[in-house]
């Protein structure tokens, strides 16, 4: 019996956790220079999921495009369809793609 409770409040602490987001459009940008994230050191891709930013994790940076160019993610604000996990403040991505 104290297998069964400890395997189901095992269970139950990865659920409230660790939440996956499957192809839900989001706000994403860089996260120092347009979600004003004051404790990022530099420029990285940021997404806001339900009004809390998210640094993203999980992919190359290349997969962002140019931060700086005149449409880079510093620039300005883009739509992204994502799907992935967010664990301890972070969102661990598995898919990123701009949308229109």
């Amino acid at each position: 019996m104290k297998k069964v409770l400890f395997v189901f409040m095992l269970l139950f602490s990865v659920s409230i956790f660790a939440q996956k987001i499957q192809n839900q459009t989001v706000d994403a940008a860089c996260g120092m220079c347009q979600f004003k994230i004051k404790t990022d050191k530099g420029c990285a891709m940021a997404i806001k999921i339900d009004g809390k930013v998210y640094n993203v994790e999980g992919l190359d940076k290349k997969t962002y495009g140019d931060a700086h160019a005149a449409d880079g993610y510093c620039k300005i604000m883009k739509k992204a369809m994502v799907s992935g996990e967010i664990k301890k403040g972070k969102f661990y991505a598995t898919s990123f793609k701009y949308v229109d």
